[in-house]
């Protein structure tokens, strides 16, 4: 995902003094069709791959290894399919015990929104629960204290933690204003944790994420008592962290209400760095898998990737391209691109003529997925490791669709 703050008032200077040498780098609004592309493929650390009608029509390092971004979650995705299926709905399992107890157990579920939490509730309700002794939640599914590469300190949404049992993505959203701390969103309650947060943030709204595993298994369970209480279960006892005691008896199975389709068009919309590292772990688990570690992660897209693409000189850390680690050809991210045409309209639609999926981080930028020529979706993948102006990549994809030869692009096809 995208990094980035204000621009401080002497960088926009020098934007304003650097005026006409960007305009000779990113081009002009009366630029042709094409330009950006011959302008991307001068660049000297850029790949660009580009398929028409089946045949290789620009070939610039396609082998190169480079660093792909929040591209990478093509991959995740075509794994996710590829093991689940479209249809499929994660499950949480919930447990009651004789001193009344409610025991929730995650199974990496990345979609356990407010609203969700809130059918919970009411099914439990419906089953006859009407008054709880306290939550006990178990996130042992996924090891404690994951470290994810490229993941950082920030407060920032994309760094959020990735449990087991997880609200919200892990973050919480707050208004701050006249010393007052309100949930900024209506399907949420304002639970003690979110006020904590909020009072140590600036006026205004804040998206912030949980930063520990602890703190955001909490929170969950604070917001899951906050469900039950407004479906009118009565709640007491404390909040406990731990594995669900053996011999209870599991009195509900959640499915969501999203299916997996649904999830990866979401994660791929909002670059969710949390709902692909969710679905990264949750593929390396073979049956009653607990503790799923990023190693473990690792190893099992490894063989995903072997047997399905049988790719050399790769590497995959992370499944939302937080990693600077990863790496991957133009000509691999094109296989992959491909592989994933069945799926295309799960990808973000920059307009009538580009469904594709960016990646950024400081110093890449990279774009990846199809384009419309003659009414045909044709393939392609950008991979640029230097700085450039943030809309290059764009008028690329605009200038793939638009060029009325895509081969006089490329001479030769390699360039």
């Amino acid at each position: 995902m995208m990094r980035h703050g204000p621009l401080p008032p002497l960088f926009l200077s020098i934007l304003l003094l650097l005026g006409p040498t960007l305009t000779a780098i990113t081009g002009s609004a009366s630029a042709g069709p094409g330009d950006a592309v011959s302008r991307s493929l001068k660049l000297p650390k850029a790949s660009l791959v580009v398929k028409e009608r089946g045949r290789l029509v620009i070939s610039r390092h396609p082998d190169r290894a480079m660093v792909p971004a929040s591209t990478v979650k093509i991959l995740t995705a075509l794994a996710a399919i590829e093991r689940w299926g479209l249809d499929h709905r994660f499950r949480t399992d919930f447990y009651f015990g004789g001193n009344n107890r409610l025991w929730v157990k995650g199974y990496g579920d990345p979609y356990l929104v407010s609203e969700e939490l809130g059918r919970i509730a009411a099914v439990l309700k419906a089953r006859g629960v009407r008054r709880i002794a306290g939550i006990g939640m178990d996130d042992s599914y996924f090891a404690p204290n994951l470290a994810i590469s490229g993941r950082s300190s920030s407060n920032n949404p994309y760094d959020a933690p990735v449990t087991g049992l997880a609200a919200n993505f892990n973050t919480v959203n707050v208004i701050t204003k006249g010393g007052r701390v309100l949930s900024a969103e209506e399907q949420t309650p304002l639970t003690p944790m979110a006020r904590r947060f909020g009072q140590r943030l600036g006026v205004g709204r804040h998206r912030v994420n949980l930063k520990q595993r602890q703190k955001a298994v909490h929170y969950f369970g604070e917001l899951l008592n906050a469900k039950l209480e407004q479906a009118g279960v009565r709640v007491s006892g404390d909040l406990r962290i731990g594995t669900v005691p053996v011999g209870l008896k599991r009195i509900y199975r959640h499915r969501n209400s999203r299916n997996l389709q649904s999830v990866i068009a979401a994660m791929f919309e909002y670059s969710n760095n949390f709902i692909a590292n969710a679905l990264f772990l949750k593929l390396a688990d073979r049956g009653g898998s607990w503790g799923l570690n990023m190693s473990r992660a690792q190893r099992a897209f490894a063989r995903w990737v072997d047997r399905t693409f049988g790719w050399r000189g790769y590497r995959i850390q992370d499944g939302a391209g937080l990693s600077r680690g990863n790496r991957l050809s133009a000509r691999q991210l094109l296989e992959a691109v491909n592989a994933f045409a069945p799926y295309m309209t799960l990808l973000p639609k920059q307009n009538a003529q580009i469904r594709a999926k960016t990646g950024t981080l400081r110093g890449v930028s990279c774009y990846a997925g199809f384009v419309k020529r003659s009414e045909r979706w044709e393939s392609f993948s950008l991979l640029i490791n230097q700085p450039v102006p943030y809309n290059l990549r764009l008028q690329v994809a605009n200038s793939l669709a638009n060029a009325p030869n895509l081969a006089r692009l490329c001479p030769g096809r390699r360039c």
